[in-house]
């Protein structure tokens, strides 16, 4: 779970590099709904880059330079990436635990099951 149990890892860091942590609310408060935001748009990014970095190495025709900058954004992409579904992963594990209703594990596996990807 979190560093934290029950809080919402958010999708920045401190000015020291640091994770930031929202105490667990009602999800719907003003940071709820901007870390909701600031997520949206980093996976929207990193979806972008993924379709511009794919068109730059299929061109062959890169500097290093170039590749050392796709490089970084790649790293600093895929950084947000995984701190947006860590979060969303112990949000998981505490829904999975509020809608199971007890600590023991029931014959099937039981808790949340995510609906199948279209």
């Amino acid at each position: 779970m979190n560093a934290i149990d029950g809080a919402r890892l958010l999708p920045w860091t401190s000015w020291d590099g640091k994770p930031c942590y929202l105490l667990r609310g009602n999800g719907i408060g003003y940071v709820s709904r901007l870390a909701d935001r600031v997520e949206a748009e980093q996976m929207t990014s990193a979806a972008e880059l993924v379709e511009d970095s794919g068109r730059v190495l299929a061109e062959r025709a890169w500097t290093p330079g170039e590749i050392h900058l796709l490089a970084v954004e790649l790293n600093a992409h895929l950084a947000n990436v995984l701190r947006v579904s860590e979060s969303r992963g112990a949000r998981l594990l505490v829904l999975e635990g509020d809608l199971d209703g007890d600590d023991e594990d029931d014959e099937d596996g039981g808790g949340f099951e995510a609906p199948p990807v279209a």
